[in-house]
């Protein structure tokens, strides 16, 4: 019985930190952005200001859907995006809030445009402007029936 209660007890305290949070894309829409000169490029690119809302996801495990885009043909560039490629961030429809960089260890099968649920760790970027200001790590998808 005491070691039923001690499992019991070791379960609940330790299941939250693997569980993971469900957000929207709404949820990245808590930013703002300003032009700032980067001189190694020596151009201006827009510099995230994250809110409170949204600095609070930082490295924790989250889960989101969208459109799945293969940027690269080698597959080394990963995107998740609230809409699909031939509306999305790169085509001048939203911002840079509406796509998600995705870090795999491998490459992946799925098409572009394929609707899918990641889950991964999130990081924030506000400063390396060869990455995106959404960075998920540790991907995991589901494909969206």
């Amino acid at each position: 019985m005491k070691n039923s209660i001690v499992i019991i007890f070791l379960f609940v305290s330790v299941a939250p930190v693997f569980a993971q949070k469900n957000i929207t894309w709404e949820d990245l829409s808590k930013v703002t952005f300003t032009e700032k000169y980067f001189k190694k490029y020596d151009d201006y690119f827009l510099h995230p200001t994250f809110s409170e809302s949204v600095k609070n996801l930082e490295g924790k495990r989250i889960s989101i859907t969208g459109y799945f885009l293969n940027l690269a043909p080698n597959g080394a560039i990963y995107i998740l995006s609230k809409g699909p490629m031939a509306s999305c961030y790169f085509c001048g429809v939203g911002g840079p809030e509406t796509a998600v960089e995705l870090q795999f260890p491998s490459k992946q099968p799925y098409e572009t445009d394929t609707i899918v649920t990641v889950t991964g760790v999130l990081s924030l970027n506000d400063s390396d402007v060869e990455h995106f200001n959404y960075i998920l790590s540790d991907c995991k998808v589901t494909i969206v029936e």
